[in-house]
C-alpha cells in the first residue's frame, strides 16, 4: 500500500465516536471531533478545518505529523492532495466499513484519473490497532409517553409510505440518530449522544433491528415485536443485505450508509439512492415536541442563570475559578432540573485566549485559570427528555477594552440580524449565513465555521439535513421549513487574544403569506440574559435595541418563576432594558 487514508467515522457515519473507532486520535494523537489522518511511506498529515487549527498545531507537535488546513468544512483538499502525490498503479488503503458510499466514489473517481486504485477490503488499522476498545455493552431503553409524541407504529407507517413513493421495497437506515428517532430508542453507546449502535433494515410490513446482544430487555423486546420490529445480532447486517430477493428495491442515502455495508447487497437488487426520508421528518418538530422543548429551555435557562450568579459572585468574592470550574458547575446547575439526563456536549469554557480555539476543551492536565480581565467563552448544552440544547454566552471579567466591545457588538448583530430574518419557504439555509455575518464583515472580520446547525429532540445536538452555512450542500430535503430548530451561533475569534460566540437556537415559524408567495422567520427559543457589559450599546440600531429589550424581557418572565436567591437577583439585573441613555 503507498497510503493509508482513516477517516473520523464509525460504520454508522457517527459525528461523535465510540472508543473502538476512535482511530485517527489513536493514530494522529489528535482528538478534534473531525479529521482526516493520510499516512504514506514518507509523510503522514492531519486535514482539519480553520475550528481546529490550533488545537491540532498543539497535539501534533513534535509527533512527525503535519497539521493540513481545509479550506473549510466539507472540503475534498484531502481527496486533491491524495490524486496529486500517488503515482499510477498505486493505491490507498481505507477500511470500507466506515466510509461513505458516497465518499468512496469521490476517492475512486479522483484516483481512478491518476491511474491510481482505491482497496477497501483491508482494516490496516485495526491490525496495528492491538488494545483496540470493544464494542460499547450500554442498554437500550425506550423514550416514552409524554416526551415521545408520536408512536413507534405511525413513524414507521410515514417512513413505509415514503418508500412506496418512492418505489422501495426496503429501506436501510444506519445513521443511530435515524434509528433511535424512528423507534422510539435510546441508548448511551456515544458520549452526549443518547443513541445506541444499531442497523435497521425496514421492510413493507417487518423490520429488522441489528443490535447487540443483551442490549434490550425481554419487555422492550415484546413491545418491539408488536410493531413488527424483529431484533437479530449486529453483526448480521451484511447477511441479511446479501439475503435480499432479486425482486428487491432497495432505498439508501449514499451519504449515511457505509460502502462495506452496501458491497454485501446482492448485484440482482434494485437501488434507489435518496435521502433517508426520516431525516427531514425528523427534523421538523411536532406542535407537542416543540412545546416539551419550550419548557426544556425554561429549565435550562434556570440552571444557567444559577451558573452565572454564581460565577458574578465567586469573581466578587476573589474565589479562585478555572476553566474546568465552570464545566462543573453548569454540569451541576442543569443536574438539578427537572427532566435532565446528562450534558449534550463537552463543555466549552474558554478564558481570552482560549476562547479564540471555536472547539477548545479545558482538561486537568491543561486549562486556564480565569483572574484578571477579559472574555470568558461558555458553550453548553443538555439533553433532557423533552429536546436538547445548545447556547454560547461571552462573559465581562473586570475591565474590557473598547476593541473587545467591538467584536461583542458586531457578533450580537450578527446574531440578532439573523433572529429578525424573513425568507421564502423553500429557501436553503446557505443563503441566509451572510445575514448573521453582515456586522461582522463590516469591521472587517470574519469566522471559520457555519452559522447554524439543526438540533434534534433528545437526540444528536448536530442534526441535519439544514445548515446554516456558506459550504452548505445544496441538496433537495435541505431547506428551512417550519419546525426545524436550529443555531444561530456567529462568531469572531482574535488567536492568542479572545474569542466570541453567541448563540440561541430558533425555531422555523411561518410568518406571513402573500401574493408573492409563504414566508417564514425564526422563534428564539432559549432563555438566558446575553451579557450587555460586554458591548458598546452605541453600536446597536433602534430595531437592535427593541429585540435585546424585548428578549430580555421574555427571559425574565419565563425564567424568573423558576429561580430565587442569588440567582433571581442576577436575573433582574441581567435582564434590565438598555434605556434610552444606554447609548450615551
Amino acid at each position: 500500500m503507498a497510503a493509508l487514508l482513516v477517516p473520523s467515522s464509525d460504520p454508522h457515519l457517527s459525528e461523535y465516536l465510540p472508543s473502538r473507532w476512535q482511530g485517527r486520535a489513536w493514530a494522529s494523537g489528535f482528538t478534534g471531533s473531525v479529521g482526516t489522518l493520510i499516512v504514506t511511506q514518507t509523510f503522514a498529515g492531519v486535514w482539519v478545518d480553520s475550528r481546529y487549527w490550533t488545537q491540532a498545531d498543539t497535539e501534533l507537535a513534535g509527533s512527525g505529523i503535519t497539521r493540513m488546513s481545509l479550506p473549510a468544512s466539507g472540503s475534498t483538499a484531502h481527496i486533491d492532495w491524495l490524486a496529486e502525490n500517488l503515482a499510477p498503479g498505486e493505491a490507498l488503503a481505507v477500511d470500507g466499513d466506515v466510509l461513505a458510499l458516497s465518499s468512496a466514489r469521490a476517492l475512486e473517481a479522483a484516483l481512478g484519473r491518476k491511474g491510481a486504485t482505491v482497496r477497501t477490503d483491508l482494516d490496516l488499522l485495526g491490525e496495528a490497532w492491538t488494545d483496540r476498545a470493544a464494542l460499547p455493552t450500554g442498554t437500550v431503553f425506550e423514550h416514552v409517553p409524554p416526551f415521545a409524541t408520536v408512536a413507534r407504529a405511525e413513524k414507521l407507517a410515514r417512513l413505509r409510505s415514503a418508500m412506496q413513493e418512492r418505489g422501495a421495497t426496503h429501506h436501510l437506515v444506519s445513521t443511530v440518530d435515524d434509528v433511535a428517532w424512528l423507534l422510539n430508542l435510546r441508548g448511551s453507546d456515544v458520549s452526549y449522544n443518547p443513541v445506541f449502535l444499531a442497523h435497521l433494515l425496514v421492510g413493507a410490513t417487518e423490520a429488522s433491528l441489528f443490535v447487540g446482544d443483551g442490549k434490550i430487555a425481554t419487555e422492550l423486546r415484546a413491545r418491539l415485536e408488536a410493531d413488527g420490529v424483529r431484533l437479530a445480532r449486529y453483526d448480521d447486517a451484511k447477511t441479511a443485505l446479501a439475503g435480499l430477493p432479486p425482486s428487491a428495491t432497495l432505498l439508501l442515502d449514499p451519504g449515511r450508509v457505509t460502502l462495506g455495508l452496501v458491497q454485501a447487497v446482492p448485484a440482482s437488487v434494485a437501488r434507489i439512492e435518496a435521502a433517508n426520508p426520516s431525516v427531514l421528518m425528523k427534523a421538523c418538530k411536532t406542535d407537542a415536541e416543540i412545546g416539551h422543548v419550550k419548557r426544556v429551555m425554561e429549565e435550562d435557562g434556570a440552571a444557567l442563570a444559577e451558573t452565572f450568579a454564581w460565577l458574578e459572585g465567586a469573581v466578587s468574592r476573589g474565589e479562585r475559578i478555572t476553566e474546568l470550574t465552570i464545566d462543573e458547575q453548569v454540569t451541576a446547575a442543569r443536574a438539578r432540573r427537572r427532566d435532565f439526563v446528562g450534558p449534550s456536549f463537552a463543555t466549552i469554557a474558554g478564558w481570552n485566549a482560549n476562547g479564540a480555539m471555536p472547539h477548545y476543551r479545558a482538561t486537568p492536565e491543561s486549562h486556564a485559570v480565569i483572574e484578571g480581565d477579559g472574555l470568558l467563552l461558555v458553550d453548553s448544552g443538555g439533553q433532557y427528555l423533552g429536546g436538547t440544547t445548545d447556547i454560547t454566552r461571552v462573559v465581562c471579567i473586570g475591565a474590557l477594552t473598547a476593541a473587545q466591545r467591538r467584536d461583542v457588538t458586531a457578533v450580537l448583530k450578527g446574531m440578532i440580524q439573523l433572529s429578525l430574518a424573513r425568507f421564502p419557504r423553500g429557501i436553503r439555509g446557505g443563503l441566509l449565513d451572510a445575514i448573521a455575518r453582515a456586522p461582522i464583515w463590516a469591521i472587517d472580520a470574519d469566522y471559520g465555521h457555519g452559522t447554524g446547525h439543526g438540533v434534534g429532540y433528545f437526540l444528536a445536538v448536530h442534526e441535519g439535513p439544514q445548515s446554516i452555512s456558506p459550504g452548505a450542500a445544496a441538496l433537495p430535503h435541505a431547506v428551512l421549513e417550519p419546525g426545524m430548530i436550529t443555531s444561530n451561533e456567529p462568531g469572531l475569534y482574535r488567536p492568542g487574544r479572545w474569542g466570541v460566540r453567541i448563540e440561541n437556537l430558533v425555531l422555523t415559524v411561518p410568518a406571513a403569506r402573500s401574493e408573492l408567495g409563504e414566508f417564514l422567520g425564526f422563534e428564539t427559543l432559549t432563555l438566558c440574559p446575553i451579557d450587555v457589559r460586554c458591548i458598546d450599546p452605541a453600536l446597536l440600531d433602534a430595531r437592535e435595541r427593541a429585540w435585546l429589550d424585548a428578549y430580555h424581557a421574555e427571559v425574565r418572565a419565563r425564567v424568573g418563576p423558576l429561580v430565587e436567591g442569588a440567582a433571581r437577583e442576577w436575573l433582574l439585573r441581567a435582564t434590565e432594558p438598555l434605556g434610552s441613555s444606554a447609548a450615551a
